[in-house]
Order: C-alpha cells, then sequence, then structure tokens
C-alpha cells in the first residue's frame, strides 16, 4: 500500500464541539414574523368559526322559539274558543239543570231586579263622594 491508500483507510475522527455556530439575527426574525403571522392567521380562523358557529346555534335557537310561539298561539286560539262555549247561556242553562240540579223558576215567582241611577245633585250644593 501506497501512503495515500493508506490515508483513506484511517478514519479521521474529527470533533467539531468546540466550533459555535453564530447565530444569524436575520433568520430569527423572519422566524419569529412569519410565526406571529401564522398565529394571527390561526386566531382570525378561529374567530371566524366561533362567529359562524354561533350563528348557526342562533338560527337553531330562533326556529324553535318560533315553533314554540306557534304552538301557544294555537293554545290560545283554543282556550279562547273554550271561554266563548262557557259563556253561551245555553251551556251556562244546561250545567245549571244537568250537573247543579237547578230548576227554572215559575213565572210567577221571578223577580226582575233594575239597576236605578242616583239622581244627580243639584248644582250648588256640597255633596260628598264615596
Amino acid at each position: 500500500m501506497t501512503e495515500p491508500d493508506f490515508e483513506y483507510a484511517i478514519r479521521k475522527d474529527v470533533r467539531n464541539n468546540r466550533i459555535v455556530r453564530e447565530v444569524d439575527r436575520a433568520r430569527v426574525r423572519e422566524l419569529w414574523r412569519w410565526a406571529g403571522i401564522g398565529a394571527l392567521l390561526v386566531l382570525v380562523l378561529l374567530f371566524t368559526a366561533l362567529q359562524h358557529f354561533e350563528l348557526i346555534r342562533y338560527g337553531y335557537r330562533l326556529e324553535r322559539l318560533r315553533a314554540d310561539r306557534a304552538e301557544e298561539e294555537r293554545i290560545n286560539r283554543q282556550l279562547k274558543l273554550e271561554i266563548q262555549t262557557l259563556r253561551a247561556p245555553q251551556w251556562i242553562e244546561r250545567i245549571a239543570t244537568r250537573d247543579l240540579k237547578l230548576v227554572a223558576p215559575p213565572p210567577d215567582r221571578t223577580v226582575v231586579i233594575e239597576r236605578v241611577a242616583a239622581p244627580q245633585p243639584p248644582a250648588k250644593s256640597i255633596v260628598a263622594s264615596r
């Protein structure tokens, strides 16, 4: 073996631990700038998604409230109809005779009471009012 062959056969162990790489400040600054821009974009995306999902949630809530209102209006109409039915004189008479076992008075025992309006006091008098 000649001298050059021998040099390749022996592996040189070079330790570069003592070599310190210099920090490239421009590159670090650019890295932080891109990280900030990325974080800002993520925040904008999250905010937009939050707004979108809140809008959808309020839409569902609005539809549920509209359905509840329609149901309440239906119940209100039904109750008004029931009130009008119960106020009918024929219905009252039927309940009185059938359920309460009341009887109609004979014509000779019927007394009609009329409401009499109080006369107006004279103009030049002092009258206590209730």
